[in-house]
């Protein structure tokens, strides 16, 4: 299937499709409509005498400085120079391609006023199987996965290093010149809002819980395997019992493994034998301990859906002509989320 950019929400199926099975990707005509109006806004804005943080201004502490327009797409380009400062081994290729995806949906919205080739580029690249080299460590999740994306935005000027659809390490200029793709020049605040965002967060959370889905699965399927083992019984998981404690992950849970000893014929044969008073502590309790794993990831499934709608820059382009500034990059409702994911998952 090829995924399309259309300025609306993702799904966790459509990012694991692009990110670990090579699925194609495309930017819709309306999303680029809407990326040109969007853009023709900023451009009125960087001519304006009233300055507009990351357009005609400098960054964080130089936000009062003002940046000549002349000067703005050179402004840019020191922006992802200076944050390009990652440390360590590689990220892994998933996740950079999750991380590319997601940052393309973004601006696809056209809410943050770059033109239509800055997500084309990103389309570009990951139809072209090249993934940008992006250190492990760096981001501060804060001000959104800066380094990360920094990364990433280098390997679209044409600095920095790749990994080609061959899987050899080499110079991004490189690779793209071998696929045809043209390096991206930056204009005004097309540098910031390539890296503005959670992307790093977000495309990790949602492989994550891709892979939590098959790993609570499999808890399920080992906890009946265990019950038969131990010439267990398949009471404790009787609807009723767990009526009365209706966590939805239990209430889940227990159904499956209903369904899973249902017809088994090694429960029955010591259905109505000598037995113990009850299976031990971590039988009976599977539905207890998987349920509430499977609660956790409904609670960070809800956090990336939300996310995966939502509009992830600053500041923003608003479809009557403002451009404000918003808290919105910060990464803190996905970590609180993959933190807890990670411990149900452990």
């Amino acid at each position: 299937m090829t995924v399309t950019l259309r300025g609306a929400s993702l799904d966790e199926e459509q990012v694991v499709a692009v990110a670990r099975h090579g699925e194609k990707v495309a930017l819709s005509a309306a999303a680029r409509a809407r990326m040109e109006q969007s853009r023709a806004r900023v451009q009125r804005a960087s001519q304006s005498r009233e300055p507009v943080y990351g357009v005609s201004t400098g960054f964080g502490a130089l936000a009062g400085t003002r940046i000549a327009p002349l000067r703005q797409p050179e402004l840019q380009l020191a922006l992802i120079r200076s944050h390009a400062a990652g440390v360590g081994p590689p990220v892994d290729r998933e996740v950079v391609r999750a991380t590319m995806l997601l940052r393309a949906r973004t601006l696809s919205m056209g809410l943050s006023g770059v033109r239509p080739a800055v997500a084309e580029i990103l389309v570009s690249t990951l139809n072209a199987q090249i993934t940008p080299v992006v250190p492990r460590y760096g981001s501060v999740g804060c001000s959104g996965d800066l380094a990360p994306l920094a990364h990433i935005a280098l390997a679209l000027v044409g600095e920095g290093e790749v990994v080609n659809q061959d899987g050899v390490r080499q110079p991004a200029a490189q690779a793209l010149r071998a696929a045809k793709v043209k390096p991206l020049k930056l204009e005004t605040k097309e540098g910031l809002s390539l890296i503005n965002g959670t992307d790093g967060m977000l495309g990790m959370l949602t492989l994550a819980c891709a892979d939590a889905e098959l790993c609570f699965r499999v808890a399920d399927i080992t906890a009946a395997m265990s019950a038969e083992a131990l010439l267990g019984t398949d009471r404790p998981f009787q609807p009723h019992l767990h009526q009365i404690r209706p966590h939805p992950g239990q209430v889940a849970s227990a159904a499956n493994l209903a369904r899973l000893l249902r017809g088994s014929g090694i429960v029955a044969s010591h259905r109505h034998s000598a037995h113990a008073v009850q299976d031990s502590y971590s039988v009976r309790c599977s539905p207890q301990v998987a349920g509430a794993a499977r609660d956790t990831l409904d609670f960070a499934r809800r956090t990336a859906t939300v996310e995966l709608a939502s509009a992830i820059d600053n500041p923003v382009v608003l479809e009557n002509g403002d451009v404000e500034s918003t808290g919105n990059f910060h990464g803190e409702p996905l970590a609180f989320a993959a933190d807890f994911l990670a411990i149900a998952a452990a």
